[in-house]
């Protein structure tokens, strides 16, 4: 008979306390961060105050070095309400902006991840040749790489999501090809030797014996995967001045000092981060659990 796990009060409780900690943690940085702030620039022109006015002044600030979370949270809520969903002023627009570069290059890496590793496995000349290249490859600061790959694009005649996609794609492919190439190695020499007593194929062994194997590996691999390229579409949108995609609203919150703007950003994108990480650990759970039914 099968069960269902459900999140209970006893597991939920840890999540709690730990949210909990980062609220209190995050006022009393906000009020130790912004305090010589409102001290100069308010607090010193009323005349006498008291802790009380320093903790309400430090905690209300229109350009504070940090911002409280009740002001992150009501910028956000300002932000989806107050604008219709096709206005820059709209997060989820620049989400919406963000999340397809994320997804085309997601796929691309993913792809190409697939594609290398199981070259990598079939061949000893590409094991030797290859897989160093690929470790390195993650040793250039996607920093410096992004301008130079988006110009190059550029001037090929690539713009809009393309260019984007490819810099989130530079960061999948990697935990993708190295994963696999761990999962499609996994099987048991019995069992590749099995599948050679009964004569099959390079191809027919990868579907049938490799590439099942190598499920378990995948996933948390891809994972990973689309964590890092929403890093890489948020990091290829700084350098292209663009308008729109939370890099871009990261960006033109730092031009015009607007922090409130920028934690908001900041907390949208951890929003998207986790929706799409979630959906994934959803396929998994579907995935894995139908082939433990079978």
């Amino acid at each position: 008979m099968a069960t269902t796990n459900k999140p209970s009060a006893s597991s939920l409780f840890p999540i709690a306390v730990i949210v909990l900690a980062v609220v209190v943690a995050w006022y009393g940085l906000t009020v130790y961060l912004n305090a010589q702030g409102a001290i100069e620039r308010v607090l010193d022109a009323l005349g006498p105050w008291t802790w009380q006015d320093l903790v309400n002044v430090t905690l209300n600030m229109q350009r504070p070095v940090l911002p409280a979370p009740h002001q992150v949270a009501a910028d956000l809520w300002t932000s989806l309400v107050d604008w219709p969903l096709d206005s820059p002023r709209n997060l989820l627009y620049h989400v919406a902006v963000t999340g397809e570069s994320t997804l085309v290059g997601f796929a691309m890496g993913t792809s190409l991840g697939l594609v290398l590793s199981i070259c990598i496995v079939h061949s000893r000349t590409l094991d030797r040749a290859l897989l160093p290249w690929v470790v390195a490859s993650q040793s250039v600061p996607v920093l410096a790489i992004a301008p130079i790959v988006l110009v190059i694009l550029g001037s090929m005649g690539f713009s809009g999501v393309a260019p984007k996609a490819v810099i989130a794609m530079y960061l999948c492919f990697f935990p993708v090809t190295v994963a696999m190439v761990q999962g499609l190695r996994s099987p048991q020499v019995i069992e590749t030797e099995m599948m050679h007593t009964y004569a099959a194929s390079r191809w027919q062994a990868l579907w049938m014996l490799r590439l099942p194997a190598a499920l378990p590996f995948l996933f948390p691999a891809l994972r990973v995967g689309i964590a890092a390229g929403l890093v890489g579409a948020m990091v290829a949108e700084l350098p292209t001045g663009a308008q729109a995609g939370l890099g871009a609203r990261l960006l033109t919150g730092s031009y015009y000092g607007q922090t409130i703007q920028i934690w908001s950003a900041l907390v949208m994108s951890a929003l998207l981060g986790l929706t799409l990480t979630g959906i994934v650990a959803a396929i998994e759970t579907m995935v894995l659990g139908h082939r433990r039914q079978t």
